[in-house]
């Protein structure tokens, strides 16, 4: 455990890529079986404890120097796992502690009951760090900067072998991944990949602009709509039907409508909506469906799901990933004539003559299912991952509104420290009696990016001058500062109290120039709805 906590407190102090990769690897290849397996489960978040909550952990805090200590402590610091791992002590009467290993494994095994002295034993026997590991470990959040692509990346790294072969074999593995380790480092055959019932590396595109695009040809490239969904593959093969993320995460148990509609084998890229009489309904009825571990039946019948389909990679048998996008698009069509699908539809290809009537129709697709255009090359494999030319994303134009700052909140990880959080509203009429003609602020979004590291400096500052209020972790302000917000889209949602919800919110710029009266409306917004 202590080696797995060095590497974590080691990946947080440290911002290259190439670094990171290097104190993995090294991790990786010194480690023994399974920790080894174990760190790589929990770096790729294939880990879970359910009897080993936060509530349960906010509880030990509170046990240990009282609920008002803690929460001024919590609020301080930023960081529950940071918190509990300063405030307890070390017992060194209290034994050696735990490898990785024993910590997973006992977790998996011990009931409610049980998880309570043993993390408490734990936490008697490890030093701070430790301490700071076990708990990130817990939590599943360990927020040190390292995605599932960049650890599969190390692993792949210490055997000499492209991660692209990792990726394919990596939902046919289980934690602690003996035999990838064995294939790796000891000559063992390689795992089998079960193609076509296991998610396939995706291929990303590049954003490009306007000015970019005159020095490619037109002719070299066909067009799509870029579709305000969420990108996924489907992938079936015998009696394994299953809904991959982006990044092959298994979201099949959220979508079962979408499983169920799986009457066919192969694997293909799609892009996941929700679609009402033959119409896309707007991202944010799709995010009704997402994260969710149960649908009920009526959220099935209310957010219909489909998914537009728009690449093929494997069908029939035949991995046809290193044909060309023309060749693939052909065998997809095809396939998709021989008869109708349900939940299932192709993705039209968009006909232009140049560059300029391009734009001219991406201006003109305003409405709320389409975030712009995809280019990719007629000529082009299905490549993993994200190589420089073959496919182009080019978004439209952000909206924009000016918003007042209301409530700021600390950040995790590196953010910890700083009020990185932040809510901001719009005016409307004010809905207490008596206040005719006066106007309040509606919290219209949360933004967390969108500014440099000296804004966020400024920003931080700027709330702890400008604090009125305290909730807990949140600070209410002075409303008076303007931010200029950035957004995506809008839609509709009873779930806010302004009545809309923005899509992809963040902060573009600090209008310090504009006063807070200025700033936008609730009814502002209202317009820029389809």
């Amino acid at each position: 455990m202590q080696a797995f906590a060095q590497l974590l407190d080691s990946l947080a102090f440290e911002s290259a890529r190439n670094a990171k990769l290097r104190l993995i690897e090294a991790y990786l290849r010194a480690a023994p079986d399974p920790d080894r397996g174990w760190a790589l489960a929990a770096l790729t978040g294939g880990l879970d404890f359910p009897a080993a909550k936060p509530a349960l952990l906010r509880g030990f805090g509170q046990d240990k120097i009282g609920p008002e200590l803690f929460a001024l402590s919590y609020d301080y610091v930023g960081d529950l796992a940071e918190t509990l791992a300063l405030i307890w002590e070390t017992d060194p009467s209290a034994g050696p502690p735990p490898s990785l290993a024993e910590v997973v494994e006992t977790l998996q095994r011990a009931t409610k009951t049980q998880t309570p002295a043993i993390l408490k034993r734990w936490l008697d026997v490890l030093d701070s760090t430790g301490r700071w590991a076990l708990l990130k470990l817990l939590t599943g959040a360990l927020r040190v900067g390292v995605s599932a692509r960049l650890a599969k990346q190390a692993a792949a790294n210490i055997g000499s072998q492209p991660v692209d072969a990792v990726e394919e074999m990596w939902h046919g593995l289980s934690p602690p991944y003996l035999p990838l380790f064995d294939w790796l480092l000891n000559g063992a055959p390689r795992p089998q990949t079960n193609a076509g019932g296991a998610f396939l590396p995706a291929m990303l595109a590049n954003p490009i602009d306007r000015s970019e695009l005159d020095a490619l040809d037109p002719a070299h490239f066909r067009a799509e709509w870029k579709w305000d969904g969420i990108r996924v593959q489907i992938a079936a093969s015998g009696d394994v039907k299953r809904l991959y993320s982006r990044a092959g995460e298994d979201i099949s148990g959220s979508f079962p409508d979408i499983v169920e509609a799986i009457d066919f084998e192969g694997t293909f890229d799609g892009e996941l909506l929700v679609r009402r009489e033959e119409a896309v309904a707007p991202f944010n009825d799709l995010q009704q469906r997402l994260n969710r571990k149960s649908v009920t039946a009526k959220m099935l019948k209310e957010h219909p799901a489909h998914v537009r389909l728009y690449d093929v990679l494997f069908l029939e048998g035949q991995d046809l990933r290193a044909l060309s996008f023309d060749e693939r698009r052909i065998r997809l069509e095809a396939w998709m004539a021989l008869k109708p699908r349900q939940r299932f539809d192709l993705s039209p290809l968009v006909p232009f003559r140049d560059w300029t009537h391009l734009a001219e129709m991406r201006e003109e697709a305003r409405h709320d299912s389409v975030e712009g255009l995809m280019l990719k090359r007629g000529d082009s494999a299905y490549l993993a991952g994200r190589p420089r030319g073959p496919w182009f994303k080019w978004k439209r134009d952000p909206m924009l509104a000016d918003c007042v700052l209301m409530y700021a909140q600390r950040g995790h990880g590196k953010r910890s420290s700083f009020y990185s959080d932040f809510t901001f509203g719009c005016w409307r009429a004010a809905s207490s009696e008596g206040a005719e003609d006066k106007r309040e602020l509606a919290p219209v979004g949360k933004a967390y990016f969108g500014f440099t590291d000296e804004e966020l400096r400024w920003l931080d500052k700027w709330v702890r001058d400008h604090t009125t209020n305290r909730f807990g972790p949140v600070r209410e302000v002075t409303q008076e500062l303007v931010l200029e917000v950035a957004f995506d889209g809008i839609a509709r949602s009873s779930r806010h109290k302004s009545g809309v919800a923005l899509r992809f919110p963040r902060i573009s710029r600090i209008r310090t120039d504009k006063p807070a009266a200025e700033a936008d409306t609730v009814d502002n917004l209202l317009r820029l709805l389809p």
